[in-house]
């Protein structure tokens, strides 16, 4: 499909225009940001992996019964898709504690927690995406009563199929984010899944195998996705 006008670009991806206006390119960066981007830098080949490793996980939420916006995978780097107006929430899920859990409830990073924790943070780069509520999201209309219990039901289901479908892979699903769209009435899936989105350990060694080794320096990086890019589509 012919790539149109530059709709928008992110911190990780661009977006164009296609002749079907309910449909984008959606393109993979190697751009690699942190703590609301006040770290940068470049991991090599990221789009390309984040792009196979995302499309791969949509197909297969996709036949678990999850509406997503994935279309196709056009080329190393660009996913068709649907053409969504995002919820500005991100929606979070905890099975162990790592990250701000940690520094905002003492808990030391790997304890297991006694249910999964669902959180939604106000997309706003500006304001660092705060940490919000369900009585948040309705005074600021960010969505409905429906819309909620639609994020929620969603993202629980998710969780326990990625949960699965890492752990046949020898990977530990520790968190990580989500965002959703509205399409045509209805909320759906949308942006990506992969290290850049999930905390991912080695079940064994606990090896993090994510964007943690770019947040913390802990090297390695690209053979941490590469790593995770050749489980998921082995």
């Amino acid at each position: 499909m012919e790539k149109g006008a530059r709709l928008y670009e992110g911190k990780a991806k661009i977006l164009y225009a296609t002749s079907d206006p309910d449909l984008v390119i959606q393109y993979f960066k190697d751009d690699a940001t942190a703590f609301n981007a006040a770290k940068k830098g470049t991991v090599q080949e990221k789009g390309i992996m984040n792009n196979k490793i995302s499309s791969r996980i949509f197909e297969f939420l996709e036949k678990e019964g999850i509406p997503t916006h994935f279309e196709k995978m056009l080329s190393d780097r660009e996913m068709l898709v649907k053409k969504v107006v995002i919820v500005p929430l991100e929606v979070i899920v905890r099975n162990r504690a790592a990250g701000s859990l940690c520094r905002n409830y003492g808990l030391q990073e790997g304890t297991t927690l006694s249910c999964p924790v669902l959180e939604f943070c106000y997309k706003r780069d500006d304001l660092n995406d705060p940490l919000i509520n369900d009585y948040h999201v309705l005074a600021l209309n960010l969505a409905t009563e429906q819309e909620i219990a639609d994020l929620k039901k969603y993202t629980l289901k998710i969780n326990e199929l990625m949960t699965k479908f890492f752990k046949n892979l020898n990977l530990e699903l520790i968190d990580f984010k989500l965002e959703f769209g509205r399409y045509k009435g209805k909320i759906i899936l949308a942006d990506e899944i992969s290290p850049d989105t999930c905390r991912l350990w080695e079940v064994g060694t606990g090896k993090k195998l994510d964007k943690d080794r770019f947040r913390h320096d802990l090297g390695n990086i690209e053979e941490a996705y590469q790593e995770v890019l050749r489980r998921v589509t082995k």
